[in-house]
């Protein structure tokens, strides 16, 4: 199936001048008509829920411009491609594990709050039994 440059804006979620950008950007490489107008096909929908998916994870946009840079020329550039989705899965556990220390300290100061409430509504009970 084929798509306008509006209808792909409304089915990916970019604005017309991301996706304008994105081509000027050599991210975005959609087919043209004799008319020179854009056409979008089911590949570019997946190519930009890929697109999604690194810039959601922080891939930097230097980095996703030079991963289509890559893609462009093919599986020659495969190696190449690879190491980049390498070094970002790495920078991405890296994050993992900070995250999961913040959880684990955060978890440790809720538990310490849930105790002092506890002991002090504990404590309300039992004083107001005796008055």
């Amino acid at each position: 199936m084929n798509y306008t440059i509006s209808e792909f804006s409304q089915l990916t979620g970019f604005s017309i001048y991301t996706l304008r950008y994105y081509e000027k950007e050599g991210i975005l490489n959609p087919a043209k008509q004799n008319n020179n107008h854009r056409f979008y096909s089911n590949h570019d929908v997946e190519w930009m829920k890929f697109i999604i998916r690194l810039k959601e994870t922080g891939m930097p946009l230097k980095e996703i411009k030079q991963y289509a840079n890559l893609r462009e020329l093919g599986d020659k550039t495969a190696q190449q491609r690879m190491e980049l989705l390498i070094k970002h899965y790495e920078y991405l556990e890296q994050q993992l594990h900070i995250l999961n220390d913040h959880l684990s300290n955060l978890k440790l100061k809720i538990q310490h709050y849930q105790k002092l409430i506890c002991s002090k509504y504990s404590n309300s009970i039992k004083s107001s039994d005796y008055n």
